[in-house]
């Protein structure tokens, strides 16, 4: 795929004993393209995500962004691509001693030279930009709901103007309609912003809502990928297993 945004290719997760969890795993993300990684519990997901943010260094195969290989790359180089992407993390991991406004500000304090208002500004801004109200800033973590949470964490995760947004289960223990907004909110933000989307998810109304391409993890590679139309009809069983549940045929017929 010539320009993609993310390539994985050959990839080789193993643990300490001698476990691998993926083996030849490989997929590509191309621009403005929202991407969800679908599998089992133990497929590897979450290890996924984590080496291609740079948190985990893989056993074997190539991982590039934005063209750059990741695989041996030094901290210079790795500081640079990590301010072209967010990362929205299940539970939201922000600071709980700050404000939301004080956690959307804190990656342009730690990366950019801005001057303290200018930074203050920038904040509201994304917070805005996701859709929480003004007074949201001034609150802590602690005070608000599932789904003001998660927004929070996308207003941190947009504070860098990034090209790329990574989302760990966004809609992970949210009620349906606060999942239905925040699904609204990630394709706003591809089609206003230009973003590439690369998300882990299990929810499926969700992902009939959101996703242009889903990538299945499984039997330590990739089982099949592609729109959700076309893994309905795939011919392994543990695909099409997955995706004939019950959850998801609602938004199935709406879409």
């Amino acid at each position: 795929m010539a320009g993609a945004v993310i390539e994985v290719r050959d990839l080789k997760s193993c643990f300490d004993g001698g476990y691998c969890v993926h083996d030849t795993v490989s997929f590509q993300v191309a621009p403005r393209e929202v991407v969800a990684v679908v599998g089992g519990s133990g497929t590897g997901k979450t290890v996924l995500l984590r080496e291609v943010i740079m948190l985990r260094e893989p056993q074997g195969g190539s991982i590039r962004l934005f063209g750059e290989e990741l695989v041996g790359i030094g901290e210079r180089a790795a500081d640079r691509l990590r301010n072209r992407f967010g990362v929205m993390f299940q539970q939201g991991a922000l600071f709980g001693s700050l404000t939301v406004a004080q956690n959307v500000a804190t990656p342009l304090k730690e990366h950019t030279d801005l001057p303290a208002d200018l930074i203050e500004e920038i904040a509201r801004t994304k917070i805005a930009l996701v859709g929480l109200p003004p007074d949201a800033g001034n609150k802590f973590p602690r005070q608000l709901s599932g789904g003001m949470l998660k927004r929070a964490a996308v207003a941190r995760a947009l504070a860098l103007d990034p090209d790329l947004l990574f989302l760990d289960e966004p809609t992970a223990g949210l009620d349906p309609l606060s999942a239905e907004g925040l699904d609204r909110l990630i394709l706003q933000l591809r089609d206003s912003l230009g973003l590439t989307v690369m998300m882990i998810s299990h929810d499926l109304d969700s992902l009939w809502r959101v996703a242009d391409r889903v990538v299945f993890l499984g039997e330590k590679r990739v089982l099949a990928e592609g729109p959700i139309p076309q893994l309905t009809e795939s011919s392994h069983p543990l695909v099409r297993d997955y995706f004939s549940r019950l959850r998801g045929r609602e938004a199935k017929e709406s879409a």
